[in-house]
């Protein structure tokens, strides 16, 4: 059977997976490059740029942005999308918000919060996993079942919250969004250590082997004996659960929870993803690379905000930047047909 699935690979990638990882690998190169070249010309532009006070910035902003961003990851490398990632950490947030509440409010024990956060991280998971299944069984296309989901999760909340926030959580839950530990942000510690997990599962494992193989050519891994419906439910289940760990560094991190938290983070984690060589049509792409492109574009906004440019000037040229990276990629594809002929 590997040995099927293997030819079934090299029939959707002619270049074979050592020209996928040589690709890939030159992607991050070249992404290194261009956050070293973003990170000097703003410290020549602003002397404040090269100092502790911009990386803690960047440190404290970029966890949960990087924890939906690994959300985003796995369906779009599986030839899907995943629209809902900042309404599921929000209604997970909220889910965590009302344990809390039920248990005292700013008096509520450990225990609470520990079964709030697991409560939170089975609401995620249940969200993909109805995705994922409605997704693997009836052939939904990704968009139109995750914009449902977007739709639902969105209207529960405001239903649930009269579009107001939750506020008021004990004291012993900040640090988790506001604390350092051997002098790192705790935040960024988990989202190293929820990238390291996510690089071993997409380059090391069976599932992130199928999931690059469903993205190529979802009928070739069906032949191949790889249970695609299954693999379907898992990876929407898997982005569930990660929506729900960025919803709960959330609420640590702005001490209150509200439906619209974070509705700008949906582009910047498609951009991110895009950015970082991931193909939107699903097969390709790479965790490191999604992270370093995700740390190019928040250095971008920090830079941007020392340098006195309202934040609404960022998303536009985020926009814009998404755009650009498509036209790019389409002329060199262009480019790369001209030169085989």
């Amino acid at each position: 059977m590997t040995e099927n699935i293997s030819q079934a690979a090299m029939k959707t990638n002619p270049g074979g997976w050592r020209g996928l990882a040589a690709k890939l690998d030159s992607e991050t190169l070249g992404l290194g490059l261009a956050l070293i070249i973003v990170v000097t010309v703003f410290s020549f532009l602003s002397p404040r740029f090269l100092t502790l006070a911009t990386f803690n910035s960047v440190a404290f902003q970029l966890p949960e942005l990087g924890l939906l961003t690994l959300a985003m990851l796995m369906p779009i490398v599986s030839g899907g999308i995943n629209l809902a990632i900042t309404f599921t950490a929000n209604i997970c947030g909220l889910t965590l918000a009302w344990v809390l509440h039920a248990n005292g409010g700013p008096d509520a024990s450990v225990l609470a919060f520990v079964f709030g956060s697991l409560l939170a991280i089975a609401v995620g998971t249940a969200s993909g996993l109805l995705m994922g299944t409605v997704i693997a069984y009836t052939g939904a296309h990704p968009i139109l079942v995750s914009l449902s989901m977007m739709i639902f999760l969105r209207g529960l909340g405001e239903f649930l919250t009269r579009g107001g926030d939750i506020s008021g959580f004990p004291d012993f839950i900040q640090p988790l969004g506001h604390g350092s530990l051997i002098g790192l942000p705790v935040p960024l510690l988990i989202l190293m250590v929820a990238v390291a997990i996510w690089h071993v599962m997409m380059s090391r494992t069976r599932l992130g082997f199928s999931t690059y193989m469903i993205g190529s050519n979802i009928e070739a891994a069906r032949y191949s004996g790889i249970n695609t419906k299954k693999v379907l439910v898992l990876i929407y289940a898997l982005s569930g659960a990660m929506c729900a760990v960025a919803g709960i560094i959330m609420v640590a991190r702005f001490n209150s929870v509200r439906v619209g938290h974070g509705e700008s983070y949906l582009l910047i984690t498609v951009l991110a993803c895009f950015l970082g060589g991931v193909n939107p049509f699903g097969g390709f792409g790479k965790v490191l690379s999604v992270v370093l492109a995700l740390i190019i574009l928040q250095v971008l906004s920090s830079g941007l905000n020392l340098l006195g440019a309202n934040q609404h000037l960022a998303t536009a040229l985020w926009g814009l930047l998404l755009v650009g990276v498509m036209i790019l990629r389409w002329v060199s594809g262009r480019l790369g047909l001209i030169m085989r002929r």
